[in-house]
């Protein structure tokens, strides 16, 4: 059985507080991805001692871990918050609008859903129905 996204936090917390997991998906039946961030960026030193710690936990899976790039994901309200006024895409699990991906600049991020200035106009979208959402490149 894959670890959770919680399991993973909690054990990087004792060991590594100021990583960030933004991303705990599997890649694979036997691969899991793991996107972190670190207030003084994410170095391959950072990203084998992040393995290292997990080696335990993901005993029989194999992992991938990566800094968040450009195109840095956004899974909490915290990650939409902390990039309004900034380019994004927001992919939801079913068609809203008869949409289901909307790009545009963040303009709010509540505890409950996030507002984005799309082309078609401004949408407001509750996080339970968000599949992903990333920063776009500028």
């Amino acid at each position: 059985m894959q670890p959770t996204q919680t399991d993973i936090e909690t054990r990087l917390a004792a060991v590594e507080p100021d990583v960030e997991v933004l991303l705990c998906k599997p890649i694979a039946a036997e691969k899991m991805r793991l996107v972190i961030d670190h207030p003084d960026g994410v170095s391959l030193t950072l990203c084998e001692r992040v393995t290292g710690h997990l080696g335990e936990l993901l005993r029989d899976i194999g992992l991938e871990v990566s800094s968040p790039g450009p195109e840095r994901p956004l899974t909490k309200p915290d990650h939409f918050r902390r990039y309004v006024g900034r380019r994004a895409r927001v992919r939801t699990r079913e068609p809203r609008e008869g949409h289901k991906s909307f790009t545009g600049e963040l303009v709010d991020a509540s505890d409950v859903a996030v507002t984005l200035a799309a082309d078609g106009g401004v949408v407001s979208i509750p996080y339970g129905d968000i599949n992903r959402g990333n920063l776009v490149a500028e």
